[in-house]
């Protein structure tokens, strides 16, 4: 049976919308990957765990500085690539972008309908303690790490587990970069070691006074005096004699990576253990 005119014009609509409608479905769900990345899938205690790994060509044949980066809550290892970006700052190093698994959230989600990371130890049983460990044993039997220059930077919850690392995987650690988040639990654990905390002066989530005053403690507990000096825009360092400077960039900014940021992130790693 033949259609009409009409009944033809709008089938042929609802072809072209389907097709508009899977086009955009394909496209927000790729899975395709920038250039030197591979996406690496571990089991970690019966869970599937994701990474996105950026590998230079020269990390199987010298020693090749390491950098972890943590996405926010209800964020993802592919939005942490565009947002942090360090592979394009730093091509010469492996960057290591991990997916959380659903997480109930401190300040937002509590039913833990998104991904994050575990706030302290023992939360979450530790999943992603054993999942960062995992992903350190893989790379440092496949490739050349420099155990020397190993760092860790994430954003918000991100942000909070690179504290919690530095509290339980310190000695792997050179040195760490939060942004917009707090050390909360973490704090009593820290020895001391080099920082850069990124905080956003009207961040309506984690409140720049509860960042302050983690940057004031860590900047006690490494010998920091009480002057700083210029670093670079927004950007304070509070020299120590131990080696273990603070860099505090203060931003007039809310909960957000400033775009600054991953460049200024890079440029401390590489001072600090120079």
């Amino acid at each position: 049976m033949s259609l009409p005119a009409s009944g033809r014009l709008f089938l042929a609509v609802l072809i072209v919308l389907g097709c508009e409608a899977s086009a955009f479905a394909q496209d927000t769900n790729s899975t395709a990957l920038p250039p030197g990345f591979q996406r690496w899938k571990f089991k970690v205690e019966g869970s599937e765990r994701e990474a996105l790994i950026y590998l230079p060509a020269s990390a199987k044949e010298k020693p090749t500085p390491l950098v972890f980066a943590f996405h926010g809550h209800g964020g993802t290892a592919q939005n942490a690539v565009r947002k942090l970006g360090l592979n394009r700052h730093w091509p010469e190093a492996i960057s290591i972008y991990m997916q959380g698994l659903n997480t109930p959230g401190r300040l937002t989600d509590p039913q833990g309908k998104a991904p994050g990371w575990q706030k302290f130890l023992g939360d979450q049983h530790d999943r992603d303690l054993k999942f960062f460990d995992a992903v350190m044993t893989r790379i440092a039997q496949d490739y050349k790490v420099d155990k020397k220059r190993i760092f860790s930077t994430g954003h918000s919850n991100g942000g909070a587990f690179t504290y919690v690392l530095w509290a339980e995987r310190g000695d792997v650690l050179a040195a760490v970069a939060p942004i917009s988040s707090i050390a909360a639990e973490s704090l009593p654990k820290f020895k001391p070691k080099p920082l850069i905390h990124i905080a956003g002066e009207n961040d309506p989530l984690v409140k720049f006074e509860w960042q302050e005053k983690t940057i004031a403690a860590v900047r006690k507990l490494n010998g920091c005096g009480e002057e700083g000096k210029p670093w670079g825009e927004n950007c304070t360092l509070y020299p120590s004699k131990t080696g273990t400077p603070v860099v505090a960039f203060i931003h007039p900014g809310k909960h957000e990576v400033p775009a600054a940021a991953p460049a200024l992130i890079v440029k401390f790693f590489k001072e600090v253990s120079n």
